[in-house]
């Protein structure tokens, strides 16, 4: 994402940073995404964790209700990305630790 960096970005991020619970962030996320983008980025961040439990494209597709493609284009990110995804899981890990 580094050639998308921008001013507008970074406030953004900023934002979000700044919010301190989940219902700041349901509240943040309405406003500024449809519904539909909420549950796509919501699908997405579900598939890598189901990825990272070592479960196969054919069962994330029917626990989660996505396409193959999609399911794919999370691995490569989670697999050959700039490390997103494996940033947030790890955090995730270590909060429920």
């Amino acid at each position: 994402m580094a050639d998308i960096r921008s001013q507008a970005l970074d406030q953004l991020f900023e934002a979000i940073l700044g919010l301190q619970t989940t219902e700041d962030c349901y509240r943040f996320f309405e406003d500024v995404c449809t519904i539909n983008e909420v549950q796509d980025m919501a699908q997405r961040y579900e598939v890598a964790l189901l990825l990272e439990q070592g479960m196969n494209y054919q069962q994330i597709a029917q626990q989660v209700g996505i396409s193959t493609a999609t399911i794919s284009r999370v691995s490569r990110c989670l697999n050959y990305g700039s490390g997103g995804y494996r940033d947030a899981i790890k955090r995730r890990k270590e909060e429920k630790a």
